[in-house]
């Protein structure tokens, strides 16, 4: 007899230290497999994965599985199934009424348990978390690293066009620097107040007016206003149910605080108020007022690369021309490193906006409940709208929640009777190293960390931790880390393996494997080829078979810290399909998909490439919406999770094909065939 498996015994050794999400993420990846076992080792995975989805909350998923193993062929099985299924159809009848909502009605009025606040006027100076760097230090590296790329391109590109003069050529340069710039740093508050009337119908109110639906924030909003000498923020309301919250302007004195009706729906009184305080931080900090700069900064860059990219184009080639097209090439790569600090600016003041609230109300609790629930809110409303939210989607960068990582903190509170399981979902955000580069592109920290941060100052001030986020470290820290890295080296890897492929077969040409006048030809050749084999590795990692995919749920999807938004998860998931999972309208071909417990993106595709998705989009689409479906696909997790569909069932027998693996497979079996036959073809 064969000797127990690693897998297995890592697997076992997990359950043994309570770390169950690892059980269970171990035992599935060793069932896809289940040739591969000796019968008594699987028998053993299969009990055992019964038990750890029951020991982690998984209820649903252990009775399914349950249910298999009673019809299953192993008698010894069927006589366990038979004696522990009866136990677990019980644990379900008595789950807490929070944990059984229907998508059908979800109960907006759950809480969570509040653990108090500290009185504000005791309240001394909070250590700013580790994971914020400092505010101005971030302030003044950013907008220094801009207005210095700024000057050196216009003076480069002036230098050029009037090389005579450079004198003349660097004043107009400064002139056009700090004049633009100035003159966007004041105007862009009335164009923003143009757009706000225009798109969202903003309704300007009196501080009355907040007073009667947030007491506790009318009184925020005179606290921090007569603390810190400023002249009250014109309040604005936007009649939507998506809650948001956000602040711009040019100065603290003429700034612009706005929220959404969504957020007196969704959110208690003392969470609304930790909002007001945040967003009243941003003003306090002039953060808006930098991020107006450093945003009309980076915009000046890519407009002297669309200036200098076009004056080095046209007939005949002189020195002019190519260093214009010098100072193109570096005005966008300038762009690019401008927008990647004003992201990173952008995520510090998101911290520092989250300790101002927490020190001004003394409830830094509320603010972590506060940004759990915006998420749900933004999910549920995204539930009853058959495409996303032009508010949501056209503030993300100002608001107070990034809508685009909602989904997995939504999902987690819509069924959950603790905190302790709405913190599941933060694994991915605190451990997994796609988390940490997903949020380089990110406007806001991940959820996970802000959480963590506003749960040290809860400590600090002496309060109990709602979002036991030692907890969560205790578990994340029981990850097998080193798997986490080597996972994610391997997925960069297979994001570039086309890429690699073709370099190696440049490279064999290169360096004269292949001589002779056939060796240009060839070495196309070996790239297309080596572009086609690295496409096709990469599909097999992206797209594994999905046969026999496990059923799952959302949130159990969701509280997988070894997701990766490269490496395929095969998962089978039954709901409702409720909307439209793009903003595409009619010729969207996206979908939503609500199970018992949270929302799932679909990304569909057509073997008939954009035409055939936007056909389905505008054909089947709606006639789809309202369906219960079993939807099979490979799930995926980035800064919003998602499913690449394969296959869509209704009860009626309804079928819908997706082929993402058909055109990864035309892709690179293409490219294979033409490398093979090119030789032949051009050299006759």
């Amino acid at each position: 007899m064969s000797s127990q498996p690693e897998s297995l015994r890592n697997a076992l050794t997990a359950i043994k230290q309570k770390n169950f999400t690892e059980a269970i993420h171990l035992l599935e990846e060793i069932l896809q497999d289940p040739q591969s076992l000796s019968p008594s080792d699987l028998s053993q995975a299969q009990m055992t994965l019964v038990k750890a989805y029951q020991q982690n909350g998984a209820l649903e998923q252990a009775i399914t599985l349950c249910q298999q193993l009673v019809g299953q062929g192993d008698l010894q099985v069927q006589a366990w199934a038979d004696k522990a299924l009866p136990g677990l159809l019980k644990a379900r009848e008595t789950v807490r009424p929070e944990d059984e909502m229907t998508a059908e009605e979800p109960d907006i009025s759950q809480e969570l348990p509040k653990a108090g606040r500290a009185a504000v006027g005791a309240i001394a100076k909070l250590s700013i978390a580790k994971a914020a760097a400092n505010l101005a230090f971030a302030s003044s590296a950013t907008l220094i690293s801009l207005v210095g790329m700024v000057l050196v391109l216009s003076l480069a590109v002036f230098l050029i066009m009037t090389g005579e003069n450079p004198v003349i050529g660097l004043a107009v340069a400064i002139a056009i620097t700090i004049g633009f710039s100035v003159a966007m740093f004041f105007l862009s508050p009335l164009l923003m107040d143009l757009v706000q009337n225009w798109l969202y119908k903003t309704k300007w109110v009196s501080l009355e007016d907040v007073k009667r639906l947030s007491p506790e924030s009318a009184q925020i909003i005179q606290q921090v206003c007569q603390q810190k000498r400023l002249k009250q923020p014109r309040l604005g309301i936007i009649d939507d149910q998506n809650p948001t919250a956000f602040t711009y302007g040019s100065l603290p004195n003429t700034a612009r605080l706005v929220v959404s009706k969504g957020l007196f729906t969704y959110l208690d009184e003392d969470e609304v108020a930790t909002v007001y305080a945040h967003e009243l931080g941003h003003i306090v900090h002039w953060d808006f007022a930098v991020m107006t700069l450093g945003a009309t900064l980076t915009q000046i860059l890519y407009l002297i690369y669309i200036f200098a990219r076009r004056m080095s184009q046209g007939d005949g080639k002189n020195q002019i021309k190519d260093a214009l097209g010098h100072a193109a090439i570096a005005a966008y790569v300038f762009h690019l490193i401008g927008t990647y600090l004003l992201l990173y600016l952008s995520r510090t003041r998101e911290y520092y906006a989250d300790h101002f609230a927490a020190e001004t109300t003394g409830n830094p609790n509320g603010l972590s409940r506060a940004l759990v629930k915006i998420a749900y809110g933004i999910v549920e409303e995204g539930k009853r709208s058959t495409e996303p939210s032009r508010l949501v989607e056209g503030t993300r960068a100002l608001g107070i929640y990034d809508p685009k990582v909602a989904t997995s903190t939504g999902t987690a509170y819509r069924i959950a009777s603790s905190p302790a399981k709405v913190g599941r979902v933060f694994l991915w955000d605190m451990f997994n190293p796609w988390g940490w580069w997903m949020e380089l592109s990110s406007t806001h920290p991940l959820t996970g960390k802000r959480i963590r941060a506003l749960s040290t100052y809860a400590e600090q001030l002496g309060l109990e931790m709602e979002f036991d986020m030692g907890r969560v470290m205790a578990e994340g820290r029981q990850l097998n880390q080193k798997r986490l890295n080597q996972t994610f080296a391997v997925d960069l890897l297979l994001y570039v393996a086309p890429w690699l492929g073709m370099g190696a077969g440049l490279l064999l040409a290169s360096v004269g494997l292949l001589v002779g006048p056939q060796t240009l030809v060839s070495g196309f050749s070996l790239a297309l080829i080596g572009f086609g084999i690295g496409t096709l590795a990469q599909m097999v990692f992206m797209f594994p078979d999905f046969n026999n995919a496990p059923a799952k749920d959302v949130l159990t999807l969701m509280s997988d810290p070894y997701a990766s938004p490269l490496r395929g998860q095969p998962v089978k998931l039954q709901g409702e399909l409720i909307g439209r999972g793009d903003a595409g309208a009619k010729l969207g071909s996206d979908l939503k998909l609500q199970d018992r417990g949270g929302m799932m993106y679909l990304h569909y595709s057509s073997r008939f490439g954009p035409i055939g998705n936007a056909i389905f989009g505008y054909r089947q689409v709606q006639t789809l919406i309202g369906e219960q479906v079993d939807a099979t696909g490979w799930f995926r997790r980035g800064i919003m999770p998602w499913v690449d569909l394969a296959l869509l069932k209704t009860p009626s027998g309804r079928r819908v094909d997706s082929y993402h693996r058909f055109w990864t497979v035309i892709l690179g079996g293409g490219a294979i065939l033409l490398g093979l036959m090119l030789p032949a073809f051009l050299m006759g």
